[in-house]
């Protein structure tokens, strides 16, 4: 199932104008991050995922059409997943990212992560190639 592209360019309408916003492709989907913290994502797999903090998490499951986000049949502690009913209208999805970006601007900021060059290979000089072993030997005896 591909993401909701028209809820993406909400997402991205609501959060333009802030500084350190910044969006990656994650899992069939799109996340937006804030200052290199997810804050929120549309899921490849319907409906919106919203990083709330560990201690907000018991009281967001219970909230209309969200419960726990499950990953690899893991609950992902401090996420929540919200039915796209769950953000029908524009004030119930300022809602939910207000939750987001409020937490991830609590975390302490990321910066990209530079791309790992392979190290280069060392160079090594060729030891002159020995004699094979019977001719060394002869050579020994003679």
């Amino acid at each position: 199932m591909a993401y909701d592209e028209k809820t993406t360019e909400h997402i991205r309408r609501l959060l333009r104008g802030r500084r350190n916003v910044t969006e990656q492709p994650l899992m069939g989907g799109i996340c937006f991050m804030v200052n290199g913290n997810m804050c929120c994502a549309v899921s490849g797999r319907g409906g919106l995922l919203v990083r709330v903090g560990p201690e907000a998490h018991a009281q967001m499951v219970h909230e209309p059409h969200s419960g726990p986000m499950e990953m690899g049949g893991r609950i992902m502690k401090g996420y929540v997943r919200v039915a796209p009913d769950g953000y029908r209208t524009e004030g119930m999805l300022k809602k939910w990212l207000a939750r987001g970006v409020e937490f991830a601007a609590t975390l302490p900021g990321k910066t990209a992560k530079k791309a790992k060059r392979p190290a280069a290979k060392a160079t090594r000089a060729k030891k002159p190639a020995k004699a094979p072993t019977q001719a060394r030997r002869k050579s020994a005896g003679s």
